[in-house]
């Protein structure tokens, strides 16, 4: 709070007290009281006037400075009447009381906004579960069949499975942890099982995989970061070139304690000025218009897991050459003690 600003607030009640005290001077001179008495009284008037003012500044500036305070330093700013005390002053309390009630009125919309979006999560997860079975049912019945299959129905059964479980992990996101398992898991067996899922689409897409030396143990949830290296390697084959030659290289590095899992593929790669904005909700940029399938979802689900799990992704690419995306696992000695 600036005492020029809050004096200037008062400018009017402040000239109208000039003008009193004028007026009480010119009184007391014209009723011809002592000259000394008179400036003596106008001084003890001015004094009160100017009393008044900086006691009301201070007290005032006391409240909305610690209330300033406590809103900067909260991330959640409607809880920064919850850290201040009543004012001991009329319109402080008044504010206090109207904001108060705001305050609580915006909190029982926000939980009844909450409550909703919750229930329209779990109707979500249940209508997936639910869809899961038949379509189960249906591609065991395909692999059953006798006679060939047309290839089209496969890959149109396998993107909707892909679909699906990229809308699980989307609702999900966001409580993710209240269903994590941290403990060490081999990257090598978490990349083939990965790798098994998409064994068709690679074989289809005439994709080489070259896979080196995996064997490391990684602390992170295993459900959650097969998801992940699945998003990645889909991209890796939905953003392949078509001269045939695309190729898919998976390997591991150890950095003190610290491991990061590289995929690099020599697909179409990304441009420089898309690249900072890949983990994006629903960006797609000039790859998206290029391949029409891409949701750019994905990369953006990838990046919310990690952060969730406590690991980084990285990507690099040159477009035309390569992109290649590096997962870092971080060894954090508390879970160590935990498990």
């Amino acid at each position: 709070m600036k005492w020029f600003k809050y004096i200037k607030d008062y400018r009017l009640s402040l000239l109208v007290f000039f003008l009193v005290l004028i007026l009480v001077l010119l009184f007391l001179l014209a009723f011809k009281v002592d000259v000394v008495l008179s400036f003596v009284i106008v001084f003890l008037f001015l004094f009160a006037i100017c009393f008044h003012f900086i006691w009301d500044y201070r007290r005032k500036s006391k409240f909305y400075d610690r209330l300033q305070q406590n809103i900067d330093a909260l991330d959640q700013k409607y809880l920064a009447l919850e850290t201040i005390e009543v004012p001991t002053f009329y319109e402080g309390e008044r504010f206090y009381e109207m904001s108060y009630e705001m305050n609580k009125s915006m909190i029982e919309n926000i939980n009844q906004y909450r409550l909703q979006v919750i229930d329209f999560k779990d109707y979500i997860e249940m209508w997936i579960h639910e869809v899961k079975i038949p379509l189960s049912s249906l591609t065991l019945h395909m692999h059953n069949q006798k006679t060939p299959i047309d290839g089209t129905i496969t890959n149109q059964l396998r993107r909707i499975d892909d679909c699906i479980e990229q809308v699980l992990y989307y609702v999900r996101c966001e409580n993710a942890e209240k269903d994590y398992l941290i403990k060490p898991n081999s990257l090598q067996e978490m990349i083939h099982q990965v790798l098994v899922k998409n064994k068709d689409l690679l074989l289809e897409s005439k994709i080489e995989v070259e896979v080196g030396e995996l064997d490391k143990q990684v602390l992170t949830d295993r459900k959650w970061m097969e998801f992940i290296l699945n998003q990645v390697i889909n991209n890796s084959i939905k953003y392949q070139k078509k001269d045939g030659k695309d190729k898919i290289i998976i390997s591991a590095r150890q950095e003190k304690k610290d491991v990061t899992l590289s995929i690099e593929d020599h697909g179409i790669g990304i441009l420089e000025t898309d690249l900072p904005n890949v983990f994006q909700k629903s960006f797609t940029g000039q790859n998206g218009r290029i391949r029409a399938k891409s949701t750019g979802m994905g990369l953006y689900i990838a990046k919310s897991l990690c952060s969730k799990l406590g690991h980084t992704i990285t990507i690099f690419s040159k477009p035309g050459q390569y992109t290649r995306v590096e997962i870092t696992y971080t060894q954090d000695p508390f879970y160590a003690v935990v498990r």
